[in-house]
């Protein structure tokens, strides 16, 4: 004979139960909110990030390569001189001071031989090379329809201002403004090639002797002549006087 045993749960633990599980699911409810509060506060921080300091795209891809400026009064004075001709500052450059120079070169080019293009191409034997014609380099449109020689005086008027000079190179580099540095770099340039071109001979300066002479003043008053009598010339009064004193004789 079996016998079934009944066991009833309190009433009360049914209802606790229950409000265990509502508890659960609000505090579930309450974490996954703040997730989800936390996502859109990053979300709209990043938006407004992004409006606000959105990066500005250059107009055309390159480098921007910084040149330390001259101070005011330099710039101002250089201005005002006469640059003397690439000649006359190879003859007395620097080739140490341009060797340092090539720094800046560096950026963008190779100087050693077989050396790989870069940004710009290799520049081993640059000094009177056709332009535009180093191989496996992509020139603008603008470089090869210049044509000619990098001759010294085409690499002082280039490395002066290259978007200035050939407007849409591809080359960014804001240029050497100091005429020495020019030639100091020039110089060393010249060297980094397995047949060197000769320098240009300086125009010898201009005599003295052959300046001419300042010419005088037009419409200057000519000089008087000293007078050839002592006695000094009377007035029409004392003139008067006298022929009225002989008249009376």
């Amino acid at each position: 004979m079996s016998t079934e045993t009944t066991i009833t749960a309190p009433a009360g633990f049914a209802c606790s139960a229950s409000a265990t599980d509502a508890m659960d699911g609000f505090e579930l409810n309450k974490v996954l909110g703040a997730i989800l509060a936390s996502c859109i506060v990053l979300l709209s921080v990043s938006l407004a990030a992004n409006a606000i300091f959105a990066p500005v795209e250059p107009a055309k891809p390159g480098f921007q390569i910084a040149v330390k400026e001259e101070p005011t009064a330099t710039a101002t004075a250089s201005k005002t001189e006469t640059v003397a001709p690439i000649e006359t500052r190879l003859a007395k450059a620097d080739m140490d001071r341009g060797k340092a120079e090539t720094k800046i070169c560096m950026t963008c080019h190779t100087l050693e031989k077989n050396g790989p293009n870069k940004v710009g191409p290799n520049l081993w034997g640059v000094v009177d090379r056709p332009r535009a014609s180093h191989p496996g380099f992509d020139y603008s449109a603008a470089m090869k329809a210049k044509g000619g020689k990098w001759t010294f005086d085409e690499l002082d008027k280039f490395l002066t201002h290259p978007q200035g000079y050939i407007p849409g190179t591809k080359m960014t580099f804001t240029g050497i403004q100091n005429a020495d540095q020019r030639a100091d770099l020039i110089a060393y340039l010249r060297t980094q090639s397995d047949n060197p071109v000769p320098l240009p001979q300086a125009a010898p300066p201009a005599a003295a002797g052959n300046s001419p002479k300042p010419q005088q003043t037009t419409g200057s008053a000519p000089q008087s002549s000293p007078q050839q009598n002592s006695g000094s010339p009377k007035n029409p009064a004392q003139q008067n006087r006298a022929q009225n004193g002989k008249s009376g004789d």
